[in-house]
C-alpha cells in the first residue's frame, strides 16, 4: 500500500496531511520547529470554509523521521529556498528491509513556486513528479492552518519532469481527487510552472505599502519583464483552456480567514522564515543575466526583500517608493552602460591563464 512522505509541515504539507487523514490515506508528515512539534503534542488546528476542526496527524519530527518502505513516494512541501537542505537530508537514508534501496530510488513529487527544484531533484532522484499547485492556504500561527478554497482545498497539476507521465502519476492523481483536490496530469509540467511564475513574481509587492496605481504599474512592469526572460530561456506558457478536469465551480469562500495581499512570500515574513524570493523574482535576474537580459525590476525586488529577510522582524510593510527607485537606478544604469561606446582593444591579451 502507498504512503506519501510529506516533507515539510507549512500550509501546503500540512493540509496534504489533514485531508490524506480525513479520506483514510496513508501518510506521514515529517517537519521541524515549532510547528511540528505543535502538531505532534496537540494535533492541527485546521480551518475550511465548513468549520475548524482539530485534526491528530501522523507527524515526525526530522530529529526522529519515520523508518522508509519501498512503496512509499516522498511530498516535497518545504518552501523552495529549503529544498537543498531537505534533498541532502532525505536522498540517501535506507530503505527498510533492503541492503541496496535508498530513498532516491523512491518517487518525489514537488510542490515549490519557481522553477529551480525538479532540476535539483533530479541530479539525485531519477523519477521526479512536478506539481504545480495553486491554493489560497495561510500559515501564520503556530499549529494552525487555513485554506479558503471550495468546494475542493486546491488544484494541483502533476507531471513527470521533465516531461511525460505514467501510471504513478495517475496514481497520484487519483488518490488527490479523493482527498478533496481538483487534479490533473500533464506531459509538460514546466509549462504550467512557467505560467504560475508569471504570478508568483508579484508576490514580493505584498511587502511594500504605496499608491495602488503606482504598484499596478510596478506590477505590469515585472510581469512583462518576467515573461520576456521567460520567453527568452525557451519557456512557453500553460493556459487555462488546457486543462482537462473544470475548475470553474472552484473559489475562495469569502470570510474564510484568507485575505488579499497575504500569499505565501508574505507569510514567510511576517513568521520570520526565510524567504523564497530570490527563487521567484531570483530566478528571473538569473536567466536574465545567462540570457543577456536586464531585469531592473525583479532585481530592485529581490535586494530589498533579501535586506529585509537579512534584518528580520518584518512588523511593517516596506516604503514602495524605496523598491520604485532602487528599480529605476538599475533601469538607468543598463540603459547607461548600454549606450557607452566599448573601448577599443589594441596589442596582445593581457589576461591571465
Amino acid at each position: 500500500m502507498t504512503r506519501y512522505i510529506i516533507i515539510g509541515a507549512g500550509a501546503v504539507g500540512a493540509s496534504l496531511a489533514a485531508q490524506f487523514e480525513l479520506s483514510g490515506l496513508d501518510y506521514a508528515l515529517v517537519g521541524r520547529g515549532a510547528q511540528i512539534r505543535h502538531i505532534i503534542d496537540h494535533g492541527l488546528a485546521y480551518r475550511r470554509p465548513a468549520g475548524t476542526r482539530q485534526i491528530r496527524l501522523k507527524a515526525f519530527d526530522t530529529a526522529q523521521p519515520p523508518s522508509l518502505r519501498q512503496d512509499d513516494i516522498l511530498l516535497l512541501t518545504v518552501k523552495s529556498q529549503d529544498v537543498a537542505e531537505a534533498l541532502a537530508f532525505w536522498a540517501w537514508r535506507a530503505i527498510e528491509y533492503s541492503q541496496e534501496l535508498t530513498a532516491s530510488d523512491l518517487p518525489i513529487v514537488t510542490f515549490q513556486n519557481g522553477l529551480a527544484t525538479e532540476a535539483a531533484a533530479l541530479r539525485i532522484f531519477p523519477n521526479v513528479y512536478g506539481a504545480s499547485i495553486l491554493t489560497p492556504a495561510r500559515f501564520t500561527e503556530t499549529g494552525r492552518v487555513v485554506v479558503g478554497g471550495d468546494p475542493q482545498v486546491a488544484v494541483v497539476t502533476i507531471g513527470r519532469y521533465p516531461h511525460g507521465t505514467d501510471e504513478t502519476a495517475a496514481k497520484l492523481v487519483a488518490d488527490l481527487g479523493r482527498s478533496d483536490y481538483i487534479a490533473e496530469t500533464t506531459s509538460d509540467i514546466q509549462r504550467w510552472k512557467a505560467a504560475k511564475l508569471l504570478h508568483n513574481v508579484r508576490n514580493v509587492l505584498e511587502l511594500f505599502d504605496g499608491a495602488e496605481d503606482e504598484r499596478a504599474a510596478f506590477s505590469a512592469a515585472l510581469v512583462q519583464e518576467t515573461e520576456t526572460v521567460l520567453k527568452a530561456a525557451g519557456h512557453t506558457f500553460a493556459s487555462h483552456s488546457e486543462r482537462t478536469v473544470s475548475v470553474a465551480h472552484w473559489k475562495i469562500t469569502e470570510n474564510s480567514g484568507i485575505r488579499a495581499g497575504q500569499q505565501s512570500t508574505w507569510q514567510s515574513f511576517t513568521r520570520g522564515a526565510s524567504s523564497e524570493v530570490d527563487f521567484l523574482n531570483g530566478e528571473i535576474v538569473l536567466l536574465g543575466r545567462l540570457h543577456g537580459i536586464v531585469t531592473p525590476y525583479n532585481r530592485a525586488a529581490q535586494e530589498i526583500a533579501g535586506s529585509a529577510a537579512r534584518q528580520g522582524g518584518f512588523t511593517a510593510l516596506l516604503p514602495f517608493a524605496n523598491l520604485r527607485r532602487l528599480a529605476e537606478n538599475h533601469l538607468s544604469f543598463s540603459i547607461l552602460t548600454h549606450s557607452r561606446p566599448k573601448a577599443h582593444q589594441t596589442g596582445g591579451s593581457r589576461g591571465f591563464a
